[in-house]
């Protein structure tokens, strides 16, 4: 069995606004091993970036709120960890790379200096030799004439480019788990595949775990050895990534590969887009947060929240539909036995 290194517990935040809190992240479970890519899909807005820069201990102090839960890194509270402690350990072993590689860079710094910049904190080396290690980091992640792109400024790169040099920060310092937060977002499709390539290969030869957010199913499909459904601030669905596209079981996680083109599809066949929006996080109430959306709904669905279920293994749901306590008479077919064995 595959050493757990992160573990997320419980994890309840939420944010004070000027028309009151808003619960951003609520109960939300999941694990990483080492050296495995887990992916957290959903909507925008369903928390996954919160929980990512929770992680990192990036969310703003004025108006964040952690109410609940624990975050577990290699034995370490990192919500306990003093900002010391906490600095110590963000870039050098939980390291992030952002989704607008621009605003991720300093517009004013040269490329190496931004680069050698943690190199020097977090490894005690000399400029030289950090100089040294960011022409190495830079040719590791496929940019041409690394010592020489080291002089040159943010802007003189194109986006895919940009993306790269991100990348290569963020890998400097041979963390063990870097968090991609919809790392090819602003990207080409062509740019797109040769930075998934690349952060794949760079897995292979650094033994990083990563923790991927999108709301990209063909990216997730790429990557992907687990993947967690995210939706109203809830995980709502977790197991590996052929449980989760051959056999989902929560009625969100079905209405996401509905709506995903697929290569052997008929041209008159339309897309199935998911009804309705996502709740409003202020405004709450006490029952399932997708009933409102969901084609299955239940009278239980609109009062009470269900539970998380496993349904078999590691694979697990949170939907009446799969809880043990609702009649089976009432459940659908369609979606108690997952969607179909053919890939979406």
């Amino acid at each position: 069995m595959t050493e757990t290194i992160l573990n997320v517990d419980n994890l309840h935040i939420s944010f004070k606004t000027q028309t009151g809190t808003v619960s951003a992240v609520r109960g939300v479970n999941f694990e990483l091993k080492k050296g495995e890519t887990l992916a957290i899909v959903g909507e925008s807005g369903s928390g996954k970036s919160v929980t990512a820069k929770s992680i990192m201990r990036l969310l703003p102090k004025h108006n964040t709120i952690i109410s609940d839960g624990k975050i577990t890194y290699e034995n370490k509270s990192l919500l306990d960890l003093s900002g010391k402690d906490i600095a110590h350990i963000r870039g050098s072993e939980i390291s992030m790379v952002f989704q607008d590689p621009m605003t991720s860079l300093n517009p004013t710094m040269k490329i190496g200096k931004q680069i050698m910049e943690g190199l020097i904190k977090h490894q005690s080396l000399s400029k030289n030799e950090a100089k040294k290690r960011a022409a190495e980091m830079l040719a590791m992640v496929g940019i041409p004439n690394p010592a020489e792109r080291l002089n040159a400024y943010p802007h003189q790169f194109s986006g895919g480019m940009r993306q790269r040099v991100v990348i290569a920060m963020a890998l400097a310092c041979n963390p063990k788990i870097l968090i991609a937060d919809e790392p090819t977002t602003a990207l080409d499709v062509t740019i797109q595949a040769q930075i998934l390539d690349l952060m794949k290969d760079l897995q292979q030869k650094t033994g990083t775990a990563i923790i991927l957010i999108t709301h990209d199913l063909g990216v997730v499909a790429n990557m992907a050895d687990r993947v967690a459904v995210m939706y109203a601030g809830k995980i709502v669905e977790q197991g590996t990534l052929d449980e989760i596209f051959y056999s989902p079981q929560h009625p969100y996680t079905l209405g996401l590969l509905q709506s995903m083109p697929k290569l052997h599809a008929k041209r008159s066949e339309a897309l199935i887009p998911i009804p309705g929006t996502p709740p409003d996080m202020a405004t709450l109430g006490s029952g399932c947060s997708f009933a409102a959306r969901c084609p299955y709904t239940m009278k239980v669905c609109h009062h009470f929240s269900p539970e998380e279920t496993t349904v078999e293994g590691n694979h697990t749901v949170s939907c009446w539909l799969q809880d043990k306590r609702t009649p089976a008479d009432l459940r659908p077919a369609a979606i108690v036995g997952g969607v179909t064995n053919e890939r979406q």
